[in-house]
């Protein structure tokens, strides 16, 4: 698929690694919905990136009804719909067993509503409007690209949920990839390593240097840029399709 020709939803769009991703298309002649709970970010990545290149819907990804009419509003606004990149996400950090007592049931689900049923959510209500997309190369009518993390191989104390999360966003990848190809519509993760988001913006600067050094090479944190010019390769790569991909610079998260 054509850079140019990308017509994208994007959660978590407003910031991090979802607004690298917008900046990237747009920049190459896409045009993007950026799906986020943070209405005043949302309105903020659209004014830089251009009305007539992005347009911001609020949604709650792990609302089904939610998005499916914002999937519907955001086609309308793109003229078309081919690429979705999932990039809404939580830590949900705390210990099944904590100082104040095992963690409650609610966060738990919390995470696993919005880390993973969110992204099979918005994923699915994609795909059943890409379904009828005229075939182009190859019979391509849409890509999925959802987002895990390292933690999904390899979690530390503390991540329980999320690592459970992330575990299954890569372990719908292969079966949604195989079912989604009858319609043309491939199915890629990304699983990114430590990278800078608004999130290690607010660690102190021993922290952010302790991560950095963790990395074997290169050794520093990922660059979302880095992040975006990967969903790029994927959505221009028709041949890549049912995997997870790591983005970390060879780290291997410790226990703690």
């Amino acid at each position: 698929m054509q850079i140019s020709a990308t017509r994208a939803v994007i959660t978590g769009g407003a910031s991090g690694l979802g607004f690298a991703t917008a900046k990237h298309l747009t920049a190459q002649g896409g045009k993007v919905a950026l799906f986020d709970v943070n209405e005043e970010k949302g309105k903020a990545a659209v004014a830089e990136l251009g009305a007539d290149k992005a347009a911001f819907f609020k949604t709650d990804v792990s609302n089904e009804a939610e998005v499916i009419a914002n999937v519907a509003k955001a086609r309308e606004f793109l003229g078309g719909l081919n690429a979705c990149i999932n990039c809404a996400g939580i830590l949900g950090a705390g210990r099944v067993l904590g100082k104040a007592g095992p963690m409650p049931l609610s966060q738990f689900q919390t995470t696993v509503m919005v880390n993973l049923i969110g992204s099979f959510n918005v994923a699915k209500a994609c795909a059943d409007l890409m379904q009828h997309n005229e075939a182009g190369t190859d019979g391509e009518r849409g890509v999925i690209i959802n987002t895990a993390s390292v933690a999904a191989y390899e979690g530390q104390i503390g991540q329980a949920a999320y690592s459970a999360s992330k575990g299954g966003v890569v372990g719908m990848t292969l079966p949604m990839a195989r079912e989604l190809a009858r319609f043309g519509i491939r199915v890629m993760t990304i699983a990114p390593g430590i990278f800078w988001t608004p999130m290690v913006d607010g660690m102190p600067d021993e922290v952010q240097k302790s991560l950095s050094a963790s990395i074997p090479f290169p050794s520093r944190l990922g660059k979302p840029e880095e992040f975006a010019d990967l969903a790029a390769y994927i959505i221009a790569t028709p041949y890549l399709n049912g995997e997870t991909i790591r983005l970390d610079g060879a780290v291997r998260l410790a226990a703690k």
